[in-house]
Formats: structure tokens, C-alpha cells, sequence
């Protein structure tokens, strides 16, 4: 059984690297449509992402977890 301090580790870890890699993608793609951000604006836009993705992904495990401690495997 995964902890929750240890679900909360796993998710700012994966969120961490999709924040790089939300940035970089956003950086490239945007002009591709005709968007363009300032580097500023492109933080902001990936921090906003970022923290939802963060509350997604970690209640997200707590729920598979507790599926898991039901006996649904």
C-alpha cells in the first residue's frame, strides 16, 4: 500500500516533469496556431496547468488506492 505522503512525492514528481515539458511544447506549438506568448505568459500559462494536473493526479491515485484496499485488483 502506497503511502500518502508517498502518492503526494509521486505527483509533484510527475507533475514536475510535465510542467518542463508542458513549457517547452507550449513554446513550439503556439506560434505553429498563430498564438504568441511572452516567456511570462507561458509560466503562467504551464503554472495554471500544473497545479490542476497536481490535484488531478493525486486524488486520482488516492481513488485507484482505495479501490485497491477494497479487493478490486
Amino acid at each position: 500500500m502506497q503511502s500518502r505522503r508517498l502518492s503526494l512525492i509521486e505527483a509533484f514528481t510527475n507533475v514536475a516533469v510535465g510542467l518542463l515539458v508542458a513549457y517547452a511544447t507550449q513554446v513550439v506549438v503556439f506560434p505553429l496556431f498563430g498564438f504568441h506568448a511572452t516567456p511570462g505568459q507561458h509560466a503562467a500559462i504551464t503554472a495554471i496547468f500544473t497545479v490542476v494536473s497536481l490535484i488531478r493526479s493525486y486524488f486520482l491515485r488516492r481513488c485507484f488506492e482505495r479501490i485497491r484496499a477494497l479487493g478490486f485488483n
